[in-house]
């Protein structure tokens, strides 16, 4: 499935971004160019530090996401986007949620442990001094 969004696709996606953004506060430089950062974000799995440079500052990108998640932008967008859309009614989910579980998770702790069958430790001397 190709991820690649075309130049008509993408200024649909931030005039309709440019149209939920907060009335307040300062108006970032390049809105398409975090969009693509969230896109590439989302495509390839990745970690925010893991963000190509081209996108700019790791941490910038995440701020700003995180800023406007909380500002409820997001979901006036996906809305938005789902009334532009001619197949919205097709999708019937949108999750870009990752569940990742701890190393410990993983499986048994330790190494291999040896233990001896009941009936080979009755019959074996006591081990005590």
């Amino acid at each position: 499935m190709s991820t690649q969004m075309t130049d008509q696709d993408w200024e649909l996606a931030v005039r309709l971004f440019r149209q939920c953004l907060p009335r307040r506060g300062g108006k970032a430089r390049d809105d398409r160019l975090f969009l693509e950062a969230l896109h590439y974000f989302a495509t390839h799995n990745i970690t925010w530090r893991a963000l190509p440079e081209r996108f700019g500052p790791w941490n910038s990108v995440w701020k700003r996401f995180c800023r406007l998640l909380k500002a409820g932008v997001f979901e006036d967008f996906f809305e938005l986007l789902r009334a532009a859309s001619d197949s919205a009614h097709l999708v019937q989910m949108f999750d870009a949620s990752v569940v990742r579980a701890h190393i410990t998770a993983a499986g048994a702790t330790g190494g291999r442990t040896d233990r001896r069958l009941a009936a080979h430790v009755a019959g074996s001397p006591r081990k005590s001094t």
